[in-house]
């Protein structure tokens, strides 16, 4: 009889089921990000993935160059282009926390033209939603991009819109459903 799934489509392994691999990658998670949120649920199934994964996002937590409010401008963009409730509703609210107005928000998750004041958080925004659409980038937007961010803060925006595009697509796949929870663990 299939496991009853507990994350979605996803049924999450009990720790005592896991093999010693995927314990271990389990425990990698929880040594770089503290819990298993979101995609993390499921990749401790893959532990090289597992292994992997875990340091990067927590990168995107605490070490690099971008402010909160400028880091969910880009996870907002590229959460809503993959059509993933349960990342896009998560980043809605965070980006209000993290002091974006309502109405940007929404436009961000709508894919509404909106501006912003601050020039880094402008670029952001252009940067984000050229790259989610597939788009060119102009010689303008890199030349303003270089100058608001410098190459450290693009390579910031680029990869982590690739890390959200990951956490995207998984919650996608499985269709996680806005605020599971999943196991308790």
């Amino acid at each position: 009889m299939p496991d009853i799934p507990t994350f979605g489509r996803y049924a999450e392994i009990p720790y005592d089921r896991m093999t010693p691999e995927q314990q271990e990658g389990y425990r990698s998670l929880i040594e770089t990000r503290g819990r298993l949120p979101g995609p993390t649920k499921i990749w401790v199934h893959n532990p090289k993935l597992a292994k992997a994964a875990g340091p990067l996002g927590a990168y995107f937590r605490t070490g690099y160059t971008l402010s909160e409010r400028e880091r969910e401008i880009a996870v907002c963009i590229i959460n809503s282009k993959w059509h993933s409730i349960y990342p896009t509703n998560a980043h809605e609210r965070a980006g209000k926390a993290a002091g974006l107005p309502a109405d940007k928000v929404e436009a961000l998750l709508s894919g509404l033209h909106t501006s912003f004041d601050n020039k880094r958080e402008q670029v952001i925004y252009e940067m984000a939603t050229c790259l989610a659409n597939s788009r060119w980038v102009a010689k303008g937007l890199y030349d303003r991009a270089v100058e608001a961010l410098g190459h450290v803060g693009i390579t910031d925006v680029i990869c982590l819109m690739g890390y959200y595009t990951m956490v995207s697509m998984t919650l996608a796949f499985y269709d996680v459903p806005a605020g599971a929870e999943g196991m308790a663990r």
